[in-house]
């Protein structure tokens, strides 16, 4: 069953765990569980996703029960009005705080974008991002004596295809567990010596002005239990 974390008369929000699609895809045509399919048979009413999180990303996804509100709430979403906060673990030290502010070119999958054009610019995308925390291993690579990792709070201002994953490869901290922008031997090691085979990525905060009433609402979701195994399995120092 999928935990709600939030329900009105006009939208719901669930925990998406890891692994869970949102709705049928070419990306996995042989995946028989989606979250839309799911949250339908649970509360017995037609759900409308209103935005979207990868596959491999866990935590806050927001779905409108009629078609009327989640117009309004894409609006919201394409207007700027929605605050994310995500999560992550990533590979390195990352600095304290800063932005990344990198545009992307649209990336297309081979089967759901096959229609899709390849020349299009590449588009405006920035990403905040807060070191909370720094954690050290004594395990000796080719290049360090240590492994080092972060976990870090990420915000982003606009809404790209694999906006995070991408923007912290660009920075040389690619996300813990991303098979497609990630470092294969920190995935590895994670899989080796920590038995962790997801990605390291989660929605934790969603915030936004209410499409019917306007009343502002804040949604929260803690970390999955495969999230918090890892975390407490690492020796973190924060930056207190």
């Amino acid at each position: 069953m999928l935990e709600i974390l939030y329900q009105d008369d006009y939208l719901v929000a669930i925990n998406k765990p890891a692994g869970l699609l949102v709705h049928r895809s070419n990306i996995d045509r042989h995946e028989t569980r989606f979250a839309v399919q799911l949250l339908r048979d649970q509360i017995g009413r037609h759900v409308f996703p209103v935005h979207r999180l990868d596959k491999p990303t866990s935590g806050i996804l927001l779905f409108a029960l009629n078609a009327d509100v989640a117009r309004q709430m894409m609006s919201v979403f394409v207007n700027g009005y929605v605050y994310k906060r995500y999560q992550a673990i990533v590979r390195g030290f990352v600095e304290l705080q800063g932005s990344i502010d990198y545009p992307l070119q649209e990336t297309l999958d081979r089967m759901s974008d096959r229609n899709a054009s390849e020349d299009k610019p590449a588009q405006a995308a920035l990403t905040h991002f807060k070191c909370l925390a720094r954690a050290e291993m004594p395990f000796v690579t080719k290049r360090h004596s240590t492994c080092r990792y972060s976990l870090v709070e990420l915000v982003p201002e606009t809404g790209r295809k694999h906006q995070l994953r991408r923007h912290m490869k660009h920075i040389f901290h690619p996300i813990v567990g991303d098979t497609t922008h990630g470092d294969g031997k920190q995935n590895a090691f994670f899989r080796t010596y920590l038995g962790s085979h997801q990605l390291l990525l989660t929605a934790s905060d969603l915030q936004f002005p209410h499409p019917v009433s306007d009343a502002l609402v804040s949604i929260h979701s803690p970390p999955d239990a495969e999230f918090v195994r890892v975390i407490e399995q690492l020796d973190w120092q924060t930056n207190d």
